[in-house]
């Protein structure tokens, strides 16, 4: 979170006033103003860019205080606390119009994934774009990682610009991610972005591709075609691979990014390039120069504002993060879902991860298949993803969301001396218990719940509880 970010947070009880807000500068690194519910709208002013409703009292009092909110400062993003022994029949505007809820207990996932897209939602409000920032976008840069941080602030800083930006980083890291949403959050944003790839396109073929070609042109131009740095007009062209760019391409764009001007093949009109340009390579450009197969001046003019996308084993704090991220939008697309057991994450958190992000994007689909509504654990895993050995004493410390990642590991043992949730420990024991049930018993809930020796409609619950969905083969006698 940037440093001038700056909350408001409104809790009428004063112990869970002190640790909200300490937990809320420890995540969002900048200034958090406390109050309770009589004194919120003394402290709401223009440089609020969050307000964060607590208990205030009564629901009543809490509805009131929102709609005050609203009226001295409609575009505020307003974020409601819900205790879990809280009135769930709450005012349906307010709900509507809240920018989050979330539920106590407050994670640091949630939390801060929650403050990355207030933070973003103020960055179009700032613009006159009343919040209408592309926030999946930004969500997909999810991470708490220096390396991810330091990205999204050179984001924010270059956004909105004209200068050129050249990313790097690997294949597979999310460079084009990165390309989109330096457009999203540019001025830019409501004009065409365009990318291409130039690895993947002929170098005879990529000159049309990139500025058109006229009727005639050459054999097959049957009529005239506008080409990319046209219909990037006003917007942004992604050159993806510019590494791969043939030296005979490199000199005309070059001429281009100089001059703002190019000609269709084949044709004799000077069109003027109104578009910001973006480059990205996974290779060393400095390392192809000394080579001879790419020239030095056309670096120097992309290197106007380099972003260095981190690769994903030098940001394994975030692979959970990421996880929870990818599976959300797999679920949102009816796609699927799948869960998995802080063991199988740990080893996921120990892979090299050689192909980055897209390596674990495809893991994940791989698994939902697989696996639909299920629990993953280390052996359902393919074998390059499961740990040799014992776990590393220097693997990443990571908080695991109960509610995605239910525990198979239930040995009785020493306490461990920074304590555990008990409550989520036994819960993790039930659903991995249940689990073992269902599979010794062929997925029959009857026989199940005979083996656990409880009601078959308790297990039923249960299930339901656990999110441990029934499958085909899971009957109920």
């Amino acid at each position: 979170m940037p440093d001038s970010m700056t909350l408001l947070l409104v809790e009428d009880n004063d112990q869970q006033r002190q640790k909200f807000a300490a937990i809320l500068e420890f995540v969002a690194q900048g200034a958090v103003n406390v109050t309770d519910s009589s004194r919120a709208l003394d402290f709401l002013d223009d440089r609020t860019e969050a307000v964060l409703l607590g208990n205030c009292g009564s629901t009543e009092r809490l509805v009131e205080l929102f709609s005050e909110i609203k009226k001295k400062s409609e575009s505020t993003p307003v974020v409601l606390f819900l205790a879990e022994d809280s009135d769930r029949s709450l005012d349906k505007n307010m709900v509507q119009s809240a920018f989050a809820m979330l539920n106590l207990p407050l994670r640091y996932s949630e939390l801060s994934d929650l403050l990355q897209r207030a933070e973003v939602f103020n960055l179009g409000r700032k613009r006159g774009g009343g919040g209408g920032v592309n926030l999946d976008l930004f969500r997909s840069l999810v991470g708490n990682s220096r390396g991810v941080i330091e990205v999204r602030k050179l984001i924010e800083q270059v956004a909105n610009s004209e200068a050129t930006v050249l990313i790097l980083g690997e294949s597979g890291t999310g460079k084009e991610v990165v390309a989109r949403n330096l457009h999203y959050h540019s001025v830019r944003r409501d004009k065409p972005f365009v990318p291409i790839n130039c690895g993947a396109i002929p170098g005879e073929l990529l000159e049309s591709e990139l500025f058109g070609h006229e009727k005639g042109a050459f054999t097959g131009a049957i009529s005239a075609r506008r080409g990319r740095f046209e219909m990037a007009e006003g917007g942004t062209l992604f050159l993806d691979e510019i590494g791969d760019m043939p030296m005979s391409m490199q000199v005309k764009l070059l001429r281009v990014l100089q001059e703002r001007t190019f000609e269709r093949v084949g044709g004799n009109k000077e069109l003027k390039a109104d578009v910001r340009v973006i480059a990205a390579t996974h290779q060393n450009l400095e390392e192809l120069i000394k080579d001879g197969s790419f020239r030095e001046d056309l670096y120097y003019r992309l290197n106007v504002f380099p972003i260095d996308m981190p690769p994903l084993r030098e940001r394994m704090d975030d692979v959970p993060l990421l996880v929870n991220e990818l599976i959300a939008r797999m679920e949102n697309e009816k796609r699927g879902s799948v869960r998995f057991t802080p063991a199988a994450m740990i080893a996921l958190c120990q892979y090299r991860w050689p192909g980055n992000v897209r390596e674990l994007s495809n893991l994940l689909e791989r698994m939902v298949i697989m696996y639909p509504y299920g629990i993953v654990d280390v052996a359902d895993l393919p074998e390059k993803f499961r740990p040799i050995g014992t776990v590393s004493e220097d693997a990443p410390s990571i908080h695991f969301e109960q509610h995605l990642m239910p525990s198979a590991d239930f040995q009785t043992s020493r306490l461990p001396r920074e304590g555990i949730d008990l409550k989520e420990h036994i819960s993790s024991m039930e659903c991995s218990l249940i689990k073992q049930a269902l599979d010794d018993a062929g997925g029959v809930v009857a026989h199940a719940a005979k083996r656990l020796k409880m009601r078959r409609t308790t297990l039923v619950e249960k299930l339901r509880k656990y999110g441990l969905q029934r499958t085909e083969t899971m009957t109920e006698i």
